[in-house]
């Protein structure tokens, strides 16, 4: 008996073991998903500190993040997609990702070019405000793209920011849309109310500060090519009027 009870205690034990790998193999499985095999890579942050100094060496977009409710992060293959687009055209280094910024952050004014989009509602602060007049007035310089729906709210904060200046209608010959490109205006990607693709923008003297595409969506043409499925014809139309903005903001005089 004894004999018999130690065999059964081996097999017990056994088919115990058996289960207990298959159950770490089912739960490896299941969870490569979540944690790459092998672990997560090590950070190492001297070199993550090199390659953002490295990103502020080079030509960089700075997405504005903003209040009201407005989706300032639509379009987000957009910025990446144009950046490494400038660099192939123009041999301009160019940084690999977009920045995000608040327009209340200490560090706003290390970023010359601001994009800004959205469908819906733009509300600034007055500190904001008074932050973002600053640093246009220094030389700073806003692209706001209307992605559709955010049209009324910005032109409030337009106003907001200069009451004493006009958006005004960008003639088909400035310079903005006759640099490295010879554009014949901004593109139309969408349609959506069949208006006509429209540049506007706010001046110091005669420096641009602010540019705003309206009726455009270039942004929807920036992203990757199964986003929106736009014919290659269109994104590129988008592509280098996206590049004509970045490539007149960091040559102008």
């Amino acid at each position: 008996m004894k004999g018999a009870a130690g065999s059964y205690t081996t097999r017990v034990a056994a088919a115990v073991a058996v289960l207990a790998a298959w159950t770490a193999l089912a739960t490896a499985l299941c969870a490569q998903d979540v944690i790459p095999p092998g672990g997560y890579p090590k950070v190492d942050p001297a070199a993550r500190e090199r390659e953002r100094l490295v990103d502020e060496s080079r030509a960089g977009i700075a997405r504005v993040r903003y209040g009201g409710g407005g989706d300032w992060y639509s379009d987000q293959s957009s910025l990446p997609n144009l950046l490494r687009e400038f660099e192939k055209r123009t041999l301009i280094p160019a940084a690999r990702s977009e920045a995000v910024i608040e327009l209340g952050d200490p560090g706003l004014f290390a970023h010359p070019f601001l994009y800004m989009t959205g469908h819906g509602n733009v509300k600034l602060t007055r500190e904001e405000i008074e932050k973002l007049r600053a640093h246009l007035l220094g030389g700073g310089f806003l692209w706001a793209d209307d992605c559709y729906g955010m049209d009324a709210s910005f032109r409030k904060t337009v106003k907001e920011l200069f009451p004493e200046l006009d958006l005004v209608l960008l003639p088909l010959d400035h310079p903005i849309y006759r640099g490295f490109y010879q554009l014949d205006g901004p593109p139309k990607i969408h349609e959506h109310d069949g208006k006509p693709p429209q540049g506007y923008g706010v001046f110091d003297g005669e420096r641009l500060m602010i540019f705003y595409t309206y009726e455009t969506d270039i942004g929807c043409g920036l992203e990757d090519a199964d986003v929106h499925n736009d014919p290659p014809e269109k994104r590129e139309q988008a592509i280098r009027m996206g590049v004509n903005i970045l490539y007149y903001a960091l040559t102008r005089e």
